[in-house]
């Protein structure tokens, strides 16, 4: 289902490696909005429908994944972001929430694009074609140092490290390194948070954008 109308809720997306805190600071900010009487939605990436997160076991779980070429990785998320857009997110804007989503296009454009070195275009193409009209009005993203980031992912003790945790510190360098460059060139909608500072000033500077975006 692609917005055919203007839609009356808000899209904020949230980006980041892996071990950047977004999944806490989602769950803070979805309180506080409910709090405040919001509608609001959180959905993550990818997954957030039945057959996306089937999508999601195959991406991220599945051992044989590991032999997954970048082009097959990037178009499995464009599927699974298909779907979500028009099953949920374009559902909800049009009645009205404010869905939070633990990833977005941008990750591709990071991920696949500067990670797996495919080229811009046919990830930008790939990506307006999986999304229609259906863009953040703002996309925070949590700056964290690749080392911090490894660690923090050690921590997990519950947690078997998935397909892209497992990934060298070279490539947790250049995801690092691809979220800011594209903050740079995008200031109108994405804004960058020191993900290193504690939960609270985090979620704190959080709100302080998240207010101006849904005004």
């Amino acid at each position: 289902m692609p917005l055919t109308e203007d839609p009356q809720g808000v899209l904020i997306s949230f980006e980041g490696a892996e071990g950047s805190g977004k999944s806490t600071q989602i769950a803070r900010l979805a309180k506080r909005l409910a709090k405040q009487k919001h509608k609001v939605l959180s959905v993550r990436e990818p997954g957030g429908t039945e057959i996306g997160e089937q999508v999601r076991n195959i991406i991220v779980h599945n051992s044989d994944g590991d032999e997954m070429c970048a082009e097959t990785e990037l178009l499995l998320f464009a599927a699974a972001r298909a779907q979500l857009v028009r099953e949920t997110i374009a559902p909800a804007m049009m009645d009205g929430f404010i869905v939070l989503s633990d990833r977005f296009m941008d990750s591709s454009t990071v991920y696949q694009g500067i990670g797996r070195n495919l080229a811009a275009d046919p990830v930008s193409m790939i990506n307006r074609f999986a999304v229609g009209n259906v863009m953040p009005a703002l996309t925070i993203v949590y700056d964290v140092p690749p080392t911090i980031s490894k660690r923090r992912i050690r921590q997990r003790a519950s947690d078997v490290p998935d397909r892209m945790e497992r990934e060298n510190i070279e490539f947790y360098k250049k995801i690092r390194q691809g979220y800011l460059v594209l903050a740079q060139s995008m200031p109108e909608r994405i804004v960058v948070i020191d993900g290193t500072q504690t939960e609270a000033e985090i979620e704190r500077q959080t709100w302080k954008v998240v207010k101006k975006a849904i005004a």
